[in-house]
């Protein structure tokens, strides 16, 4: 069977009406942005012949009911179907309180959005003839209802993928896609490896990769790092989404088609929300808010392994490095440092989108996949 259809990406919304945001000034989000930006794209999509659209999870600002009950009201009105699943900003303790949504109430609220079944925290819809959705959980929490510092996905709903894996391997046009919050492929070098790195990824990331390999699932969706970037293991793609309230505020288009030699190709397309009402220069605004306020990450990726420096050096050089973290969100960055010591110079290069020979890769933003 040949596809054709297309659909778009947005992550980590943070939805926040006016009166529920928070001060918090060293906060690298702009969620005053968050409800005009979200209106302005989806004004955008909706001239669009979409067949549908993902959400990849942080919904809202910090787990609060009316955000989700805005965002929820606002899905519900748009002329395409609309899949979210829950990121860690979207419910902060199992439990919730009368202020925020307990993690049960989740796919409740989101009922018409991928949960057919409302006491499930995962799915898996045919959303088109043949082509099915898996939305996973990757919120976890401990004996206290607490949440961990990484994603995770328990026995359960390891053993329900199996379960729909082992349908849909009956199914030989079928074709399949995950969706997910955190990520389950490094995004960055040495990311699995990192303190830092680690609370951005599923902990148990090989049990849920290796099954989706051998399986023939060839796409994950993710958010949660708030960067722009396409990551392989094997023959299984993530793309991971950069937030809508940070710099560079992206959102992608993305075209899945077969070609007439029965290859199926994603073509990926990536845009910026320019300005907004009261923000008439985003993009430059925003990427010196995220500037400004890096030095504290810089020093600590400076005195966190690999690099161990003594905290004195770290600040001496975090200036020098202040828009490092806006370039890594922005994809596609190649970085040089020739003022820097030469192991920093060869840390920091690490992170450059470059192929196996070291020549520029700019796969992050817009790219043809073949799958």
């Amino acid at each position: 069977m040949k596809l054709d259809f297309r659909f778009a990406v947005i992550s980590d919304l943070h939805i926040a009406l006016p009166h529920t945001i928070w001060d918090s000034p060293s906060r690298f989000h702009l969620v005053e942005v968050s409800i005009p930006a979200f209106e302005q794209i989806l004004e955008q999509l909706e001239q669009l012949e979409l067949d549908f659209l993902l959400l990849p999870g942080d919904l809202v600002q910090h787990g609060e009911r009316e955000n989700h009950q805005w965002l929820a009201d606002r899905l519900a009105k748009l002329p395409f179907p609309t899949y979210v699943v829950p990121g860690n900003h979207d419910v902060i303790t199992r439990q919730g309180c009368d202020r925020t949504l307990p993690l049960a109430d989740f796919p409740r609220l989101y009922q018409s959005f991928g949960y057919s079944n409302p006491e499930q925290l995962y799915y898996r819809q045919e959303i088109l003839p043949n082509v099915h959705l898996i939305g996973l959980n990757t919120n976890a929490f401990d004996a206290e209802g607490q949440p961990f510092n990484s994603g995770y996905i328990d026995a359960e709903q390891l053993a329900w993928l199996d379960a729909q894996l082992a349908e849909l391997a009956d199914r030989p046009e079928r074709f399949v896609m995950v969706m997910l919050h955190h990520n389950a492929i490094e995004h960055l070098p040495g990311q699995a490896k990192s303190a830092m790195g680690q609370r951005y990824m599923v902990r148990n990331a090989g049990a849920l990769t290796e099954r989706l390999k051998a399986a023939g699932v060839p796409l994950m969706f993710t958010g949660h790092l708030h960067v722009q970037d396409i990551a392989r293991c094997g023959s299984l793609y993530e793309i991971t989404t950069g937030s809508l309230v940070s710099y560079p505020h992206p959102y992608r288009l993305l075209h899945l088609w077969t070609d007439s030699q029965g290859q199926k190709q994603l073509q990926i397309e990536s845009t910026r929300v320019e300005a907004v009402p009261d923000w008439p220069a985003l993009q430059t605004t925003s990427q010196t808010w995220m500037s400004d306020r890096a030095f504290p990450f810089m020093v600590k990726l400076l005195t966190d392994p690999p690099l161990c420096l003594a905290p004195s050096e770290a600040k001496a050089y975090a200036p020098q490095l202040k828009d490092f973290w806006a370039n890594v969100a922005a994809g596609d960055a190649v970085f040089d440092y020739p003022h820097l010591p030469q192991p920093l110079q060869r840390y920091f290069h690490r992170f450059s989108a470059v192929d196996a020979d070291g020549m520029p890769q700019a796969i992050d933003n817009n790219a043809v996949l073949a799958l």
